[in-house]
């Protein structure tokens, strides 16, 4: 599964979703993961209210199962779920990718938690419905 971290250094989970100029998208499975690529945005992203800053982040993860953030909108949250990807708030702007990338590893060998297996269902039918 693809999962997404809106990040500014490309080391921390430490940008709002609205405002990331960078998510960085890694592939995850139980044997590890692995760096796909840096989806960057450009143009006024701090501007509160604009939701059009929104619309090219959304079609950017639509092929992700997660994307983890520092911070989300009600409206941008609602719109990645309607698309079949679930936010998840790091606990802090010093998480590390790859500290989290490791613990996801370790969780998808053992019995993942509620949430992530409705995610992984989730991820799964949604990248079923684009192969038809």
């Amino acid at each position: 599964m693809k999962i997404g971290f809106t990040t500014s250094d490309q080391k921390h989970i430490n940008a709002h979703f609205g405002w990331a100029k960078m998510i960085d998208i890694y592939e995850v499975s139980e044997d590890g993961y692995e760096f796909l690529e840096t989806r960057k945005f450009e143009g006024d992203l701090r501007q509160d209210g604009n939701e059009d800053k929104i619309q090219p982040k959304l079609e950017a993860l639509e092929d992700c199962t997660i994307v983890y953030v520092t911070a989300i909108g009600g409206t941008a949250a609602a719109k990645l779920i309607k698309k079949g990807v679930t936010p998840v708030k790091a606990k802090s702007e010093s998480d590390e990718i790859n500290v989290v990338l490791e613990r996801l590893v370790q969780t998808l060998k053992g019995s993942p938690p509620p949430w992530l297996r409705k995610a992984l269902q989730k991820g799964k039918s949604f990248s079923e419905e684009l192969e038809e």
